[in-house]
């Protein structure tokens, strides 16, 4: 069995996926900032989305959380406060929070990552 394809890997190489569609969808609502009717859109929660396809984990107690169904794609953001005389409602600003909080989670994931991966390379006995 390879420890990279289950566990903390294999969750922490989705978050980094999940992360990276996420940043891909926020550049496309700041890139159409200025588009009439535009609709910022914004991926499902990565929690959200590990339960909805059960994470592939195993569920070992009646009491855990059960996953049902898959994950979609970007989905309309549905905290729109304002929108421009245009339609547009696209906000710089919450975008920008956005991807500030991507870009720390994705340093995050990153961190976990090469850490486990270091533990078990410890762990077989091989160094670097």
């Amino acid at each position: 069995m390879d420890p990279t394809q289950t566990g903390p890997i294999a969750i922490a190489e989705r978050r980094l996926h999940w992360l990276e569609a996420r940043q891909r969808v926020l550049a496309q609502n700041m890139a159409n900032l200025d588009t009439p009717g535009y609709r910022p859109s914004d991926l499902r929660p990565f929690a959200e989305t590990l339960a909805r396809t059960n994470g592939g984990l195993t569920r070992s107690n009646p009491l855990h959380l059960v996953g049902v169904g898959q994950a979609g794609n970007a989905r309309p953001d549905r905290q729109l406060v304002e929108r421009t005389p245009d339609g547009n409602g696209v906000s710089l600003e919450d975008q920008s929070l956005k991807v500030a909080d991507t870009d720390t989670a994705h340093a995050l994931a990153i961190s976990l990552h090469r850490r486990f991966l270091t533990m078990f390379r410890t762990a077989l006995g091989r160094q670097g």
